[in-house]
C-alpha cells in the first residue's frame, strides 16, 4: 500500500472516530436545569390538583430542594434519563411517602419546569411540562447630565442675549 493512499485512509478513519464520539457527547453529555414545582394546578380538564404540603427531593443521593406550597426546586442534570426521589407529605400531620420517578427529558430543552402535583397524578405532559423562560427585565434608562429637563435648561442656555460683546 502507498503511503500516500495509507495517509487518506488514516485521515478518513480519524474524521468518523471524532464524528463518532461527537454525536455520543450530543446525546448523553446534554445538559439540563430540570426545575420542580410544588404549585396547585388549576381548572385542567375542569380539575384541581392540589400542591402538596411538603416535598423534598433527592437527586444522586443529594438534597437540592425541600419544597412547600408554591415553592421552586432546580437541580442539574446530564443526560436524557432524570431521576429523582420524592418524599411526599401530602397533608399536614400525614406520614410521607417516598416514591421514585423516572423522566425522560427532551434533548431540544434546557430549562425544564415539571410541576410535580400533575405528574404525579399521571396527568398528560402537556399539563406537567413547560420550558423555563427566565423574565427580561428592563433597565431603566440613564440621564446624561447636562443635557436640559432637569433644571429647565432646555434649549436655549440664553448665551445669545448680547453678553459676547463685552
Amino acid at each position: 500500500m502507498k503511503a500516500k493512499t495509507r495517509r487518506i485512509l488514516f485521515s478518513l478513519l480519524l474524521v468518523l472516530i471524532l464524528a463518532v464520539i461527537a454525536a455520543v457527547m450530543m446525546v448523553i453529555g446534554r445538559g439540563h436545569t430540570v426545575y420542580f414545582d410544588n404549585k396547585t394546578l388549576e381548572d385542567y380538564q375542569g380539575q384541581e390538583y392540589k400542591a402538596f404540603e411538603k416535598v423534598v427531593v433527592t437527586v444522586k443521593g443529594e438534597q437540592v430542594a425541600k419544597l412547600n406550597k408554591r415553592d421552586r426546586g432546580m437541580a442539574i442534570w446530564i443526560g436524557q434519563n432524570f431521576k429523582m426521589t420524592l418524599e411526599i407529605t401530602e397533608k399536614k400531620g400525614d406520614e410521607p411517602r417516598v416514591q421514585e420517578v423516572s423522566i425522560k427529558l427532551p434533548y431540544s430543552v434546557d430549562g425544564i419546569v415539571v410541576n410535580l402535583p400533575a405528574y404525579l397524578a399521571g396527568l398528560p405532559e402537556e399539563a406537567w411540562f413547560s420550558e423555563f423562560v427566565p423574565a427580561v427585565t428592563e433597565e431603566p434608562e440613564e440621564e446624561v447630565p447636562g443635557e436640559g429637563g432637569e433644571f429647565g435648561l432646555e434649549g436655549d442656555l440664553g448665551l445669545e442675549d448680547g453678553l459676547g460683546d463685552i
